[in-house]
């Protein structure tokens, strides 16, 4: 499972803090202690936390690398600002960019640039992209396919390889009014699209997203994730730091036959996913 840490985000208030004050120690320790736990990747989202984003994405991307080398997700739905993270990322150990509708109302070709940013850093650039277009989240399975396999075309048309992508079918929060029956449609859409290339697109979710406002986050967090899993999701947008849910991301990859069972198969899996 390819795990991206999720906690260097303005959205919380301790990095949003850090972004102010520029404290540089916050965001480091957040980079080692992620990466510690198992992230494959470090998220990188401004959020709202500063008025220039693209001097701030720069200065979050300098500081965790002054003191980490795991490789980094750069995270808006801002071109110019990914590519201002873009311009201070070392990546000689990959990069992922997270991430592109097919289209938007506002911008027909969005998906185009963010596969150009991609391209631009080698072979070891890979893109995150949303089952969404101009019409906003699909409800149904069938859309968030079909979406799927138009993203995946235009990318291979490109000779953007298609397991240089992530797809994520976009969860939504449970908590919601009619949302409850959208993880089981993301599951079913999550089958499908293993279908659409040969190699097929890396399956991602922003497994947070699916318990906003409810009061056992970790729980549901983790029992959709193990669900997930057993559908073919290869990637996840995590907290990392949440113990009981890397627990059962090493238990459920072992159950399906993905990593080799030794008694102390949960200490090694957090050491190999690094």
């Amino acid at each position: 499972m390819i795990a991206v840490g999720e906690r260097i985000n303005g959205m919380f208030n301790d990095v949003k803090g850090a972004i102010a004050d520029k404290d540089k120690k916050v965001i480091q320790d957040l980079a080692k202690k992620q990466t510690e736990c198992g992230a494959t990747y470090l998220d990188v989202n401004v959020g709202t936390a500063a008025a220039d984003q693209h001097a701030t994405m720069a200065w979050l991307v300098e500081t965790i690398q002054e003191t980490c080398d795991t490789p980094l997700c750069l995270d808006s739905q801002k071109p110019d600002v990914i590519a201002a993270g873009l311009k201070a990322a070392d990546t000689s150990n990959g990069i992922l960019l997270n991430s592109s509708p097919l289209n938007k109302k506002s911008d027909e070709d969005i998906l185009d640039k963010y596969l150009d940013m991609a391209e631009s850093a080698g072979p070891q650039g890979k893109l995150i992209t949303l089952t969404m277009d101009k019409n906003g989240v699909p409800q149904d399975i069938d859309t968030r396919v079909a979406i799927a396999a138009e993203i995946v075309e235009k990318a291979m048309d490109r000779g953007f390889a298609a397991d240089r992508l992530f797809i994520d079918s976009i969860v939504l929060p449970v908590k919601v009014p009619d949302a409850q029956q959208q993880p089981t449609n993301i599951l079913a859409a999550i089958g499908q699209i293993l279908y659409l290339s040969d190699p097929p697109p890396h399956l991602m979710v922003g497994l947070s997203n699916l318990s906003q406002g409810t009061t056992e986050r970790s729980l549901i967090n983790r029992t959709f994730l193990a669900m997930a899993v057993s559908h073919g999701l290869d990637g996840a947008i995590v907290d990392v730091l949440d113990e009981k849910l890397m627990n059962v991301l090493a238990t459920a990859e072992l159950l399906m036959n993905k990593q080799l069972y030794s008694d102390s198969y949960l200490k090694v899996y957090s050491g190999g996913s690094k």
